[in-house]
């Protein structure tokens, strides 16, 4: 596996599971692209372990195998894996927090074993590895103004958190085939959902109730993370502007749907996602060119 076929396949991985989030990254300059594919790449190529249907072998052995291969290709070795390579050298490229990849891993082995959390601050430790983590990871690439470096981070964190929680909203009845339940329990007891509510055919009116709650607790997510897009370098900010409404759009599809999330999975339709794309190709083109006639002068 070359570089190039690495980087090449993490696209494919971002482009196939990722089709919002994919076409939001056409907006950054192509120098940043890779990079961003490889942390979705390898994000992707951990969470297929833990929740692919169709896995049959040891799922704790396989994210001990990827964990000696990352560690072995950080290190700067050669390592048979079609994702690692790119990984790596994004994250030396850009000198990613160790710390925060080791956070991820933590939080994708908890899936093998927990599947319920008690209230919304056990699930917000998780979702700081599954997702917060992965908006810090991405900030070098995207590359905050100079001197923001610490006041984009939690913007960044906040943004990952909102993304994951509009995923639990949206994958409700899918997660319940795995086993899992990302909502906390106490909110089911505080709106008198049961457990089994999850897999009827349609939600209660207990349910709908709930997960307006939710819809509201992750819109905070999103509304603290908007300060940090101007945080971020000009012709990084379409992009994530993009995503921004395309993830928080999801969130209008389950309203628009009267909350039901169990019998149809909510997707923003291809036309919207398409105009959201198109309202910031002209900035992102602008900041683009802006950005490349600032040039070093040469003595």
């Amino acid at each position: 596996m070359t570089l190039t076929a690495s980087y090449e396949r993490c696209r494919r991985l971002n482009a196939r599971h990722g089709r919002s989030y994919y076409l939001a990254t056409l907006l950054l300059p192509a120098w940043k692209r890779p990079h961003v594919h490889a942390l979705y790449g390898f994000a992707r190529y951990a969470d297929e372990i833990v929740d692919s249907f169709t896995m049959t072998g040891d799922r704790a052995r396989a994210l001990d195998d990827l964990s000696a291969r990352l560690s072995a290709a950080l290190a700067g070795g050669a390592v048979e894996d079609p994702v690692l390579p790119a990984f790596a050298q994004t994250v030396r490229s850009f000198g990613i927090d160790h710390g925060d990849i080791e956070a991820f891993l933590r939080s994708m082995r908890a899936d093998l074993t927990v599947t319920r959390y008690a209230t919304y601050d056990d699930l917000l430790g998780y979702m700081e590895g599954s997702a917060a983590v992965i908006g810090t990871m991405m900030l070098p690439v995207l590359e905050p103004l100079p001197g923001m470096e610490e006041r984009a981070r939690e913007p960044a964190r906040r943004l990952g958190l909102a993304f994951q929680l509009t995923n639990f909203l949206r994958d409700v009845a899918e997660d319940l085939v795995r086993g899992r339940i990302y909502l906390p329990l106490e909110d089911l007891d505080t709106f008198g959902v049961a457990a089994a509510d999850l897999g009827r055919r349609a939600p209660t009116p207990a349910l709908r109730d709930l997960l307006a709650f939710e819809i509201r607790r992750a819109r905070g997510h999103y509304r603290e993370a908007l300060a940090g897009i101007d945080l971020l370098t000009p012709s990084s900010r379409p992009c994530i502007r993009a995503a921004y409404e395309l993830y928080g759009g999801i969130l209008d599809r389950i309203e628009a749907a009267g909350h039901d999330v169990l019998r149809r999975r909510a997707a923003v339709p291809r036309r919207q996602r398409l105009a959201i794309f198109a309202r910031h190709l002209l900035a992102a083109s602008a900041a683009d060119r802006a950005e490349r006639r600032v040039t070093a002068e040469v003595p």
